[in-house]
C-alpha cells in the first residue's frame, strides 16, 4: 500500500467515529471524507487507490453508515427509526449482491438513500422539530424529494461510470 493509500484507510477508520459523539458533524465528516479519498491519494503522488478499491470502498461505507445506524437506533421517533433501519439494510443487501455479482449497477437499484436520511433527519431534527415524520405519507413524501438528487448520483457514478475525483483533480490548483 502506498502512503496516501494507508492515510485514506486510516482516516476513514477514525474520523467516522465522531460520528458516536457527534451524529450530525461526524455523518457529514464521513460523507466528505468519502467523497475525496481518491482525492487525498493522489495529494500524496500517482498510483490512486488500487485494483481493489470499489471492494474496500464499500466496505468502509458500510462501517460508518453502520454507526451512523446504531446512532438511528436511539432516535425516540419510531417511524424515522423503522425508515433507518430499512434503508440501511437495503443499502447492505445492494452491497452484498454487488460484491457476490460483480454487477456495479447493482448499486443503481440499490441506492444509499439512508445516508441522505440520516442527515436529513439530523438536520430536520436540530433546526426544524416542528417539522412532523409521524405518518408514513409524510415519510414516504420527504423519501422521495430525497430519492431524485440521490438517484442521479448512482446514475453518474454506477451507471455511466462517472469519475468526479478527475474533475476536482483537473479544477483544483494544486492537486496533480
Amino acid at each position: 500500500m502506498s502512503t496516501g493509500q494507508i492515510v485514506v484507510v486510516a482516516l476513514r477508520l477514525v474520523v467516522p467515529l465522531l460520528i458516536l459523539r457527534r451524529p450530525l458533524a461526524g455523518g457529514i465528516a464521513a460523507l466528505l471524507l468519502d467523497a475525496l479519498d481518491v482525492v487525498i491519494v493522489e495529494l500524496f503522488g500517482p498510483g490512486g487507490m488500487g485494483p481493489h478499491y470499489h471492494s474496500l470502498d464499500k466496505l468502509m461505507d458500510l462501517y460508518y453508515l453502520g454507526l451512523e445506524v446504531w446512532v438511528s437506533l436511539r432516535w425516540t421517533e419510531r417511524l424515522p427509526r423503522l425508515t433507518s433501519i430499512g434503508l440501511y439494510l437495503y443499502r447492505v443487501a445492494g452491497v452484498v449482491l454487488f460484491e457476490l455479482l460483480g454487477w456495479r449497477e447493482l448499486l443503481f437499484f440499490f441506492p444509499n438513500l439512508f445516508e441522505n436520511w440520516y442527515l436529513f433527519y439530523l438536520i430536520r431534527f436540530r433546526f426544524f422539530p416542528d417539522l412532523r415524520l409521524d405518518t408514513w405519507p409524510r415519510v414516504v413524501g420527504w423519501l422521495a424529494l430525497l430519492y431524485i438528487p440521490k438517484i442521479g448520483q448512482e446514475y453518474l457514478l454506477h451507471i455511466s461510470e462517472a469519475q468526479p475525483w478527475e474533475w476536482l483533480k483537473d479544477h483544483l490548483p494544486g492537486i496533480r
